[in-house]
């Protein structure tokens, strides 16, 4: 191995043209990790809140942004099992993701399912560890309920509707254009909600109201969510594009007996991220190898133009993921 990698660094706190080009010394694996020499890293928005100084990388991870990357594992740290030289995996990173070379623990990397390319593969771990974590372990959907995604055209979106639709959920997604409505309804969703024409909370009452709703909104859609949400219904809250704290009436919560509560995935502990991903390869990898779920790609961009692939992100003209091409 070289001793030294390229990188996307963040120069400083700001918009996209903060990330810039380096060089930097390839990472040691510490006991239980290895170290991957990357092929594709995933865009999500926790790069772009970390680049504008609004989200700081756990103690011990990496300053470069990252969260997710498929290549071969390039090291092999002290104690690690199952995992040799040469393999090619997908993995959850917890940093450091926009380099050729990124290490992680050994129990957050997973095969690249069968029949998927490297750069499919490189949207799953970020989005579907969130999506399972929330929506199955949380927020226990079970078949049958309604579901409600907000953003569905998003990353995270278009993995909760085809993840939920094969568990045999009735799957509801919000968007804010035709065309982002008409990909939710293709990939599983029974109704594409425009948010810019029509009243989610109306829909969803009509509908008997949302077993269950993700949402990564937040803001004023908070008291609209337990509005739109049946009797019994649960929040699971991931993100807060619209702001964190509104004053809600808490009447309702405990009239009808609603349940908030959500999650961030990249402060929970290696243990946790581990027993997901051993959830994923047992209950979600066949259906990937299956064909019966797949990761929607918007866009590829080279390492070197990640600032480009950010202005798309924050534009929200994407649909589904964006990568980086590494190797």
């Amino acid at each position: 191995m070289p001793q030294m990698m390229r990188v996307v660094e963040i120069a400083k706190p700001g918009g996209p043209e903060a990330l810039v080009t380096g060089t930097r010394t390839i990472p040691e694996p510490r006991h239980g990790e290895v170290v991957l020499k990357l092929s594709y890293a995933g865009v999500n928005r926790p790069d772009a809140l970390q680049r504008a100084g609004h989200y700081d990388p756990p103690r011990g991870a990496s300053d470069l942004p990252g969260l997710e990357g498929t290549g071969t594992v390039a090291t092999v740290g002290p104690g690690v099992s199952g995992l040799a030289v040469g393999d090619e995996v997908c993995a959850l990173l917890p940093g450091g993701g926009y380099a050729e070379y990124a290490a992680t623990s050994a129990a957050h990397c997973l095969p690249v399912p069968k029949g998927l390319g490297l750069a499919q593969a490189a949207c799953l771990p970020e989005t579907f560890f969130t999506v399972w974590t929330n929506v199955f372990q949380r927020g226990r959907l079970r078949a049958g309920e309604r579901f409600l995604i907000h953003g569905g055209s998003s990353g995270i979106g278009t993995t909760a509707i085809q993840l939920a639709r094969a568990f045999g959920a009735r799957v509801f997604a919000t968007a804010g254009s035709e065309a982002k409505c008409t990909t939710c309804q293709d990939i599983g969703a029974e109704r594409a909600i425009n948010y810019r024409s029509e009243d989610f909370v109306q829909v969803m009452r009509a509908k008997g109201g949302a077993n269950l709703i993700l949402d990564m909104v937040g803001g004023p859609y908070l008291p609209r969510n337990l509005d739109a949400l049946a009797d019994d219904g649960r929040l699971i809250q991931i993100a807060f594009l619209q702001g964190p704290q509104l004053e809600v009436n808490f009447t309702q919560v405990m009239t009808r007996r609603l349940q908030i509560t959500g999650s961030t995935l990249r402060p929970q502990s290696k243990l946790a991220k581990a027993c997901i991903a051993q959830d994923l390869h047992r209950h979600v990898w066949p259906l990937l190898e299956a064909g019966r779920v797949t990761p929607v790609m918007d866009s590829e961009f080279a390492l070197e133009d990640a600032a480009k692939a950010h202005a798309r992100m924050e534009s929200s003209a994407h649909i589904g993921k964006i990568v980086l091409k590494v190797a």
